[in-house]
């Protein structure tokens, strides 16, 4: 046999994880109404299909967008020869104002600043080889994003030390959390170069407050070690609090910019990840230079980078896709969560994200992470549903799973429910609340809400904790 690289050889990729797993379960035998309908449901993908509506009106009424068409192909020949790797000076530009719109206008972030990558997976990557050489570690708090050992490890050689974040206090990083994990590497004579926090959380759907940041900015100044900010789903905070971005935190405290970088893409936040637009904005001239020239092995389409500029730089487009983005996403995860609660299955509190981080301890058969997989390989053997266990995400802690609840229609949502009702009722009774509300209600209630202002569906009055599985929903009760 022909002798190949390490790489080529290697177990790397880490596509063997139960995270991956599933999915090639689902790709086996995927669900369809009609074709398949006892096929596998997919609720391990993180995508928001929710507003794919909203996108095509705008595609239709600007088809100038398209080089494809009557109207935009004027633009098709200079669109279509080389572009220089810094890319088109209109795509910087809508993208920054993209990341300032998100955060509230609260900052404002220079295009000269913004590099491309094919999607936040080169990104990532990119950003690992400019901080860190072959053997030298980050830390990464847990429960982290499976992608993560392939993203920043795989090809890079660089490598990742756990932050364990604890289920008692809500997974919240902490300065101890990160000084323990800091002196472990130390004693494993690992080099720490680096902290990487992905806010909003993947698999959470949870936030950083700002005393939180606070404290990380402090600990990486002290250490004198940069800070990678996972910023992809900023736009997904769908109710209060608010997300607060690591650019607005650097503006309150002491610290050397130098160390600070920023990761983000628009495939969470506007829902193209085929696309594959991954930005690397940092803080430091020196990286900025890097990544720009190790962009060339992952650029963004000119045409891509054309639709993306003529819809992002559309004022109106903008401030009502990211309001109607939040509306889909609160109405979704407000009746996920809800009819899981309903068959007394809880989830960790979340205000972000495209998933619920579901738990499930009570149904294992003892605390362990073979308990876990046993529960998971039922989940997706019998119950038809892809769901990620806890585990692959590196959770020290058996029982948690991550659910997707914005990449599939409702009438699949439905089934997906339904099919959850079903096995919690057959195998485990005791979880379930005597008083059921009826769902008709629910619905009717949450249309009704739907109708009033923004700002008023989403005070914290009308939201559901998922710690607390509630025999009636709180959208049932009258409102005044």
């Amino acid at each position: 046999m022909v002798s190949m690289s390490k790489i080529a050889t290697g177990n790397g990729h880490g596509e063997n994880s139960p995270y991956f797993d599933g999915w090639k379960a689902y790709e086996t035998n995927p669900f369809h109404p009609i074709d398949r309908p006892d096929g596998v449901i997919q609720m391990g993908l993180a995508e928001n299909q929710l507003c794919f509506e909203f996108i095509k009106k705008w595609l239709m009424e600007h088809p100038e967008a398209s080089l494809c068409t009557a109207e935009g192909v004027n633009r098709f020949k200079e669109t279509a020869l080389f572009q220089d790797y810094h890319g088109m000076p209109e795509f910087r530009q809508a993208v920054a104002k993209f990341m300032g719109k998100v955060r509230g206008d609260r900052v404002k972030f220079d295009p000269d600043r913004i590099v491309m990558s094919g999607g936040a997976t080169g990104a990532h990557e990119m950003v690992a080889f400019c901080l860190a050489d072959p053997g030298e570690a980050l830390l990464v708090p847990t429960p982290y994003y499976p992608g993560f050992d392939r993203d920043l490890r795989w090809r890079t050689g660089v490598e990742l030390v756990p932050v364990i974040c604890e289920s008692s206090h809500n997974f919240q990083i902490t300065r101890t959390a990160m000084e323990a994990a800091y002196e472990k590497a130390q004693e494993a004579n690992l080099k720490v170069k680096g902290l990487l926090i992905t806010n909003p959380s993947n698999p959470l759907g949870t936030i950083m407050d700002r005393e939180t940041l606070k404290s990380i900015v402090k600990f990486i100044n002290e250490k004198n070690i940069h800070l990678i900010g996972d910023e992809i789903y900023a736009a997904t905070v769908f109710k209060d609090p608010e997300f607060v971005s690591i650019s607005e935190v650097i503006q309150e405290v002491e610290c050397n910019h130098d160390l600070i970088h920023i990761v983000y893409s628009l495939s969470k936040d506007v829902g193209f990840p085929g696309f594959r637009v991954g930005i690397v904005y940092s803080y430091n001239d020196a990286v900025v230079n890097c990544a720009r020239k190790m962009s060339s092995y992952g650029l963004v389409s000119s045409q891509t980078q054309h639709l993306i500029a003529t819809m992002l730089n559309d004022d109106d487009f903008l401030h009502n896709f990211i309001m109607e983005s939040k509306e889909q996403l609160f109405k979704r995860h407000m009746y996920f969560t809800w009819s899981l609660s309903q068959v007394g299955i809880g989830s960790l509190k979340s205000n972000g994200g495209l998933f619920i981080w579901m738990d499930l301890r009570k149904l294992l058969k003892e605390k362990t992470f073979d308990a876990e997989m046993d529960l998971w390989r039922v989940i997706i053997n019998e119950v038809k549903l892809n769901v990620s266990p806890g585990s692959s995400f590196h959770c020290h802690e058996p029982g948690w799973f991550r659910v997707c609840f914005a990449n599939m229609e409702d009438n699949t949502m439905e089934v997906a429910l339904s099919r959850i009702r079903s096995f919690i009722l057959k195998n485990n009774e005791s979880i379930v609340p005597r008083k059921l509300c009826r769902r008709s209600s629910l619905k009717l209630s949450l249309s009704r809400s739907l109708s009033r202002r923004m700002d008023d569906f989403m005070s914290p009055a009308g939201i559901m904790s998922p710690h607390s599985p509630l025999p009636q929903s709180p959208l049932v009760r009258a409102r005044t």
